[in-house]
Parts: C-alpha cells; structure tokens; sequence
C-alpha cells in the first residue's frame, strides 16, 4: 500500500480534482449556507424597509465580474421584489446595461403581478452615464442634471416613479454591487459618507479589505465574493421559503458546493501526505 501511494501518478489527483468541481457544479449541489453578522446586516437593511419603499441600485460591473458578482445582484433584484420596493437602476460602467437587464428579466419574469408592465411606475432603469465619481456627485444632490433621460429616453419628468425625485438623498436604501472603480468606494466617499444615505454594499473578493474600514458608520453591511452571495441566498431563503423552489435563487450556493466539496479533497490529500510521511519515517526511511 505505501509503494503504491508512493509511486501514485499525480495525474490521478489532478483527475480526482476535475471530478470533485465538476460533478457538484453538473448536479447543481447545494450545501446549507449559515448567514454571518455582516450579511444579516444587509439583509435587514432591505427587510426592515415598509413593503413598497424606494431603492436605488447601481451595479457597478461587467461580464468579466458576472461569475462572481451576478449571484448577489440577483439576489438584491429578488429581496426587493419580495418586498415590493421601488427600485430605480443604474451604472458607472458602460459594460453594466447588460447587467442590469439580467435583474429587470428577474423582476417581470419571476414576479409579473408586481412588476411587470410597471415600467417607471414600479421600476426604472438609468442605464449608464460616463464621468465615473463626477456622476455620483451630481446624482446625490440632482439627479436631473445627469439623468434627464432614462435608458430609452423618456423624460425623467414623464415617469410617475421620478417625476418627483430631486435626488437619490430621497431613496431609503441605496444597493451597490462593484467589481472595481468606480465603485462600491465611490459611492461611499461621494454619497452615503457626506449625505447620510443608508447604503448596503456587494463587492469582489479583493475589494473587501478595502470596504470593512467603512463598516458600521458609512455602510451599513456588505456581502463579500461569491461567499457573502451564497449567505445573503440562504438568509432570503429562510425568510420567503417560497424560494426554496426556484433553482435561479439559488446560485451562489450552487457555485459554493464545487468550492466545498474541492476544498475538502485538498485536506485530504494534505492529511494523506503527512501519514505518508510520517509512515515512511517509522520505517526508517527518512533521518
């Protein structure tokens, strides 16, 4: 048994690995997901609002980001229309129109009696405006003088859900999901810091560290990477079991049960190893 594991081609652990990713992420395998403080606070940020509040969303990313920032986009999409929130859209990066379709396909697709045909009465999407930082620092305090129009042109005036609204100082909640500048740091530098607005982040990974200096006082909570995405899933899905169901809420966790499952062959194989080792040493073989 020693020689074989001796002599064991690593191949066969570069295969064991390509099974333990593929096979969980083939089969759509989830695993319970216990929400941390910092998501419960975003959470409640969104649950605690009256049904029907006002939230603005700017999602700050693109296609490159969409692996791991799309989960928790979705997410904030579904926990607002479960609460049948107004919600306005919009981004710092022309690659980000797409990305906010994704969430306007969630809100008329997956709850039609709220949202859909309720364009600029329920839901109103910006679209993108260039001029990075320079854009938050208008829309906080007029929003007009950027956003005349909305992404098809229709003036903002014309619209029931903005005819009235000066600026994003009047929103409950502001939502920034970021992969990068202009971003979730923007928005806090320019708008929630200097303006009180309660503002709730979704971030990259390595955006994180960067993020935690503001919580609690510039930011009520954020969700981190694909991690934070699969908590905030499974706190939504503890409050709306209704959810339970859907397979499209659940994609965060679904990209976690490959990171798990690979995560636990690794301590094997590292605990494998260090038996091998000490193995070898009780027989001599090793000094």
């Amino acid at each position: 048994m020693l020689q074989f594991l001796q002599n064991l081609d690593r191949r066969w652990i570069f295969l064991l690995m390509l099974f333990a990713v593929a096979i969980p992420l083939i089969m759509g395998t989830t695993f319970p997901e216990k929400p941390s403080d910092q998501v419960m606070s975003v959470f409640h940020a969104v649950d605690d609002l009256p049904d029907g509040s006002n939230i603005f969303i700017a999602l700050d990313y693109d296609p490159a980001s969409e692996g791991e920032l799309q989960p928790m986009a979705s997410a904030f999409t579904r926990h607002c229309a479960l609460k049948k929130h107004n919600i306005y859209f919009m981004t710092l990066w022309p690659q980000g129109v797409p990305m906010i379709q994704r969430s306007v396909d969630i809100l008329e697709n997956e709850f039609p009696d709220t949202y859909k045909g309720k364009y600029g009465t329920k839901y109103v999407n910006l679209g993108f405006r260039t001029g990075n930082e320079g854009v938050i620092k208008l829309v906080v305090e007029d929003l007009k003088k950027t956003y005349s129009t909305d992404i098809n042109s229709t003036s903002l005036d014309n619209l029931p859900l903005t005819k009235n609204l000066k600026n994003i100082q009047q929103v409950d909640l502001l939502v920034n999901v970021s992969a990068g500048y202009p971003g979730s740091k923007e928005w806090v530098l320019y708008g929630s810091a200097p303006f009180d607005i309660p503002t709730v982040v979704g971030c990259t990974g390595v955006q994180a560290p960067i993020m935690l200096p503001y919580i609690p006082k510039q930011l009520i909570g954020m969700i981190a990477a694909i991690k934070g995405a699969a908590e905030y899933e499974q706190a939504i899905i503890n409050a709306y079991p209704q959810l339970e169901d859907n397979p499209a809420a659940k994609e965060g966790l679904k990209r976690m049960g490959p990171q798990l499952v690979a995560h636990v062959l690794l301590i094997g194989l590292i605990v494998l190893g260090n038996v091998i080792y000490f193995w070898e040493r009780k027989l001599g073989l090793y000094r």
